[in-house]
This record gives C-alpha cells, sequence and structure tokens, in this order.
C-alpha cells in the first residue's frame, strides 16, 4: 500500500522515534509546522491502513509504528522495480547509476557488496 507525502513524513518520523505523542511527532517538523489536528488526521488515517498503532494512559495516546521501516522499503523498492522496469533490477540499476553518474568505483563498490549479502545468505540458508 502506498502512503501520501504526509503520512511518509510521520512514518518516517515515527520510525526514528519507535513511539510518540502527537505533540513528540509534531516537535520533529521544520517550521512551519504543521498544525497538531492535522498531525493528529495523518496518524488516524495510518492506523486505519494498518502502519500505526497506540497504547492509551487514559486520554492520552502513544503512537508507534506496526510497519516497519525496511519493510515498506523493500515493498516500494519491488513495487518501483515493477512498475517502472520491467522486474528486471539491471535495468533498474543502469537507470540509476546514469542519473546519478555513478563512477566505475562507485559501481565495483555496488558489485561487491551484493556478492558479500549474497555469500551471507548462502551460509545462513
Amino acid at each position: 500500500m502506498q502512503l501520501t507525502k504526509a503520512e511518509e513524513q510521520v512514518m518516517q518520523i515515527l520510525w526514528e522515534m519507535g513511539e510518540g505523542l502527537v505533540k513528540d511527532v509534531r516537535d520533529r517538523f521544520d517550521e512551519p509546522k504543521p498544525a497538531r489536528n492535522t498531525i493528529s488526521t495523518v496518524i488516524r488515517i495510518l492506523e486505519k491502513k494498518g502502519f500505526v498503532g497506540h497504547k492509551d494512559y487514559g486520554k492520552v495516546f502513544v503512537y508507534y509504528p506496526l510497519v516497519m521501516k525496511n519493510e515498506y522499503s523493500g515493498r516500494q523498492l519491488f513495487g518501483l522495480l515493477n512498475d517502472y522496469f520491467n522486474n528486471s533490477f539491471p535495468a533498474m540499476a543502469s537507470y540509476f547509476a546514469r542519473e546519478k553518474d555513478l563512477s566505475i568505483k562507485d559501481l565495483e563498490q555496488l558489485l561487491e557488496d551484493t556478492k558479500t549479502e549474497l555469500e551471507k545468505r548462502k551460509k545462513i540458508g
């Protein structure tokens, strides 16, 4: 499920904090800060979408992520790969290499990091 830009901003803050009150989330925004009611509404939408949960202590609600950042980012990345690059990782990597003007050294480092991760998986699996 896709998040709106506002929802993603709130999630980034909750992922960083681990948990917090609406006030805590609002305090993390740059000036001009969004209204408290805006943050509260976004958090309630995130709860309905299953991204955020809360603990209540009387009238005080402490919010926390139900979906972890690496899970969401993985879904987004694979969606991007499927929707825009015909499920071709080489096509996606080539696109970013061109757009970010990566050096040969950067590409070699990417390849080395990938090899290391694959070797770790073989040992675990």
